[in-house]
């Protein structure tokens, strides 16, 4: 069975003021971006790009898994019948599949600690609030 494909953005929403936008649209107009949400990604790309060093000894430090964590309910139920407690930490995306019943989850998972998005069932979500930071 394939599994569901997992979206490789999220949408935000972000104020700016007249001024800020107004200069984004000339560059979007004179060709230098394809539009408004191209020269966002770009700007916050190169943002990114000057951190690099601090984020990535942060990453080490903080143990953090970075991109995409796919949980199913063949892992947890290898976890459960290891007797083990997963903490999950990542940046990016971590996913719980839509096959991992809440009570399973609650059993396997102590701790959820995501920067950046987690996808769950409403279930899953709720069987572990107190448990996501």
């Amino acid at each position: 069975m394939q599994k569901p494909r997992v979206p490789d953005s999220e949408k935000i929403t972000l104020n700016l003021g007249h001024v800020d936008l107004g200069q984004i649209d000339l560059l979007v107009a004179d060709g230098f971006y394809a539009n408004r949400s191209d020269f966002i990604r770009t700007a916050i790309r190169n943002q990114i790009g000057r951190h690099d060093d601090v984020l990535r000894r942060s990453v080490e430090r903080h143990e953090l898994d970075l991109g995409l964590r796919r949980y199913d309910r063949q892992a947890l139920e290898a976890a459960r019948d290891a007797g083990q407690r997963l903490r999950i930490q990542v940046l990016g995306l971590a996913v719980i599949d839509d096959d991992v019943p809440a009570d399973l989850a609650a059993e396997t998972i102590a701790s959820i600690r995501v920067l950046g998005a987690l996808q769950a069932s409403p279930a899953v979500k709720a069987a572990l609030a107190g448990r996501i930071s």
